[in-house]
């Protein structure tokens, strides 16, 4: 089920706002968030939730095997229940998301019975967070079975993230208090993310498909970084929008979720650039992959070892393809040459070359993380250095619908930086009433968009 989807928004969400405020106490308002949770996540494929909660109830009797040796004194023991836990989710992770990859390159026939369970990556490293802070002593064991499968399971985030620990939503799964202001706050949060979606991510999607799965002889250089751009933004808005409707969501029932995007496209390094994008999955690598290898407190030869490991393996978390991979690999190639010496050049420049520097090499990276042919991507990236020249109205001329698309390119860009916040309503009750309703008008917009559009796919449902 898609946050995005008419469904979503005139039947599933107003019933489980609706049960959850009636409800008298916060053991009956959890059972219900739970329930409608995993209805949620099965209503495409029922069957995954059983594997769903199979992978919390390892992790749950792995964590309480973690304690209870913590008790007795029994360290050893310790490391092991935690070593055995991280094993079974990382290897279920692995067959389900990964094996037919592994297996395919080895010329054997892939398992059709595999399919690929949604939002695997993201409930798995939540999961993985719990077991690994535990065991470190950050955080307490859920005794509860049915409050950590909520934790894992909560519909606002676990298709598609952001990636919630658990020491983060620790306290509010048991004690939190749900006010006027997060519901309000909430909800309008939630408008900004699916008009980021619907009217932007959407439209220029759809141009940089179109693009991309046209004949290259009819567009040239120009068309092909347009379609890098459109991509950018889409990827942008897209993920970015989600996780605004997830934090926006998960405000209404009281939990508050850390940011997940801190407009990276302004960014004037491609270090800044990952303190920016996607906080959530960067945060947890440094912390649970980086740091522990040695982070950059080693040898340099190792310290690039540790920076490539996290890389890769960052690339492949986004799925199971070589072009993955390889857009790990790069950025972790432009991470090293930033660190080991291009930053103090950098720090010399004018802000606008650092600026056009970064999005360069930003809008490379996804033209490698969106195509995942080979053959296609090394075309697109050798017609966007081509320098060939296609006169605009040819292209338009062979499909019309790139002018409306086009309308869209420029109100993305607009959108990317960070000018909204300085939009200021006046802190008064005239104030609040104009905030409702541009609001309203703004759902009002999106819900048109969604009604007119055949182009909705949420790009990280696939991961």
């Amino acid at each position: 089920m898609l946050f995005c989807s008419l469904t979503f928004l005139f039947f599933f969400f107003p019933l489980v706002f609706l049960l959850y405020y009636i409800c008298p106490n916060r053991t009956y308002r959890n059972t219900v968030l739970l329930l409608f949770s995993l209805i949620f996540y099965g209503w495409g494929e029922p069957k995954f939730i059983l594997l769903m909660l199979a992978v919390i109830l390892i992790a749950y009797l792995g964590g309480l095997a973690i304690e209870r040796c913590e008790k007795e004194g029994r360290k050893t023991a310790k490391k092991v229940y935690m070593i055995a836990t991280v094993s079974l989710l990382v290897a279920n992770l692995f067959i389900f998301k990964y094996f037919n990859f592994a297996i395919g390159n080895f010329g054997l026939s892939p398992i059709a019975a595999l399919a690929l369970p949604i939002g695997i990556s993201f409930y798995t490293f939540q999961i993985l967070s719990y077991v690994i802070d535990l065991y470190k002593k950050e955080i307490r064991v859920q005794k509860n079975f049915f409050n950590l499968s909520l934790y894992v399971s909560f519909f606002p985030q676990l298709i598609a993230g952001p990636i919630v620990r658990y020491q983060t939503v620790e306290q509010e799964i048991h004690d939190r208090r749900e006010t006027l202001k997060d519901i309000t706050v909430g909800m309008q949060r939630f408008i900004i993310g699916l008009a980021k979606k619907v009217i932007i991510a959407n439209n220029v999607g759809a141009l940089a498909a179109t693009i991309y799965s046209g004949d290259s002889e009819i567009y040239g250089t120009a068309f092909y970084w347009l379609a890098a751009v459109c991509y950018a933004l889409q990827i942008y808005f897209d993920f970015s929008g989600y996780s605004d409707m997830a934090i926006g969501l998960g405000r209404m029932f009281g939990f508050h979720f850390l940011e997940n995007f801190n407009y990276p496209y302004i960014s004037l390094s491609i270090t800044d650039f990952w303190r920016r994008w996607h906080i959530s999955l960067s945060t947890w690598f440094r912390d649970y992959v980086y740091i522990p290898l040695g982070g950059n407190r080693v040898k340099k030869m190792r310290w690039i070892l540790n920076l490539c490991v996290v890389w890769g393996l960052t690339g492949f978390w986004h799925g199971a393809s070589w072009n993955f991979l390889l857009w790990g690999i790069y950025y972790a190639v432009l991470l090293l040459i930033e660190k080991l010496f291009l930053h103090k050049i950098l720090e010399h420049l004018p802000q606008w070359i650092r600026w056009l520097y970064t999005m360069v090499l930003v809008l490379i990276g996804w033209v490698i993380f969106n195509l995942t042919d080979f053959a296609q991507m090394s075309d697109a990236l050798k017609m966007m250095f081509s320098f060939r020249f296609v006169p605009i109205i040819d292209a338009v001329t062979a499909d019309p619908s790139l002018l409306y698309a086009l309308v869209y390119v420029p109100l993305g860009i607009l959108c990317m930086f960070p000018w909204a916040k300085k939009i200021q309503f006046p802190d008064t009750a005239l104030g609040e009433l104009l905030k409702c309703f541009s609001c309203i008008v703004l759902l009002a917009i999106s819900i048109c968009f969604i009604l007119g559009s055949t182009y909705n796919p949420f790009i990280y449902f696939r991961f």
